[in-house]
């Protein structure tokens, strides 16, 4: 597979792209930043300084928050995450059972709702 650059996304200064790594949208690199073996960075992600990117694991996008949170008319802020869309706190019901099994991933998940609640405020409940 070539290295992908759409033509919105913008590469600069000294930094490089290599490998099956992928920029695409309106994200940035730049400084003396690497994105390379099998990496996307998309949307409006920005690398810069010496930021090295190589696998999806090596980055968490929080925020704007509208890709796992927003205000719904009907039920208040309403949580996307994967296959699931509901409440925080069904949201929170959910995460308990599907992650039961793992302490690592209940962690990281209960985490995010923390984090979508904090942000959202009163409207979270």
């Amino acid at each position: 597979m070539t290295t992908l650059i759409a033509t919105t996304a913008q590469v600069f200064d000294q930094a490089w792209v290599s490998g099956q790594a992928r920029v695409s949208g309106q994200a940035r690199v730049s400084g003396q930043a690497q994105v390379f073996d099998q990496a996307w960075v998309s949307g409006s992600a920005i690398i810069r300084g010496d930021g090295r990117v190589s696998k999806p694991g090596d980055y968490l996008i929080v925020g704007p928050a509208i890709s796992s949170g927003h205000v719904d008319e009907t039920i208040g802020v309403r949580v996307n995450c994967g296959c699931f869309t509901g409440t925080v706190e069904e949201f929170r019901q959910a995460i308990e059972a599907t992650h039961a099994e793992s302490a690592q991933h209940l962690a990281q998940y209960r985490a995010f709702a923390t984090l979508i609640e904090a942000h959202f405020g009163a409207l979270a409940t």
